[in-house]
């Protein structure tokens, strides 16, 4: 059982046949699907299941901060299972592939007092760039060749 289905049993939410789907799919390390993505992949189990049911979903599990929405460069809001774990987002230039990393160290002690500007600093996100394997020669969502 996927960690994000167990966490949403654990809070009494009525899982019917079209929410159990969908967090099924996203079930699983390094997902981070469209919800158009989601609704091709919850179709593949419950052929009924609308886009309607998909998006609402996913906006209810978004409220109750059970998934997180990602959006990066312009590009479709993914959506994040892991929101209980803390990490960060390395992302293909080429492709948009999307996966979580956990950098070592504190990143709130990355921010010098001095460069706060009195703010006082709740959450640091953190996204990192660069080419997976399969795109490390191609160009990449701007045109540029691998060295940019």
């Amino acid at each position: 059982m996927s960690d994000l289905l167990q966490r949403l049993r654990d809070r009494g939410w009525r899982l019917t046949a079209q929410r159990r789907v969908i967090a099924e799919v996203l079930g699983g390390e390094h997902v981070h699907y469209t919800a158009d993505e989601v609704h091709a992949r919850a179709a593949e189990r419950l052929p009924e299941i609308s886009r309607a049911s998909v998006y609402n979903t996913l906006g209810e599990l978004v409220a109750l901060g059970e998934i997180v929405e990602v959006t990066t460069d312009g590009r479709a809001k993914r959506y994040d299972p892991n929101a209980h774990h803390p990490h960060q987002h390395l992302i293909c230039s080429g492709c948009g592939a999307m996966r979580d990393v956990r950098p070592a160290g504190d990143p709130m002690a990355a921010l010098p007092e001095d460069e706060r500007f009195g703010f006082t600093v709740s959450e640091v996100t953190i996204t990192y760039y660069g080419r997976c394997p399969d795109c490390g020669a191609g160009p990449d969502l701007h045109g540029r060749g691998p060295k940019g």
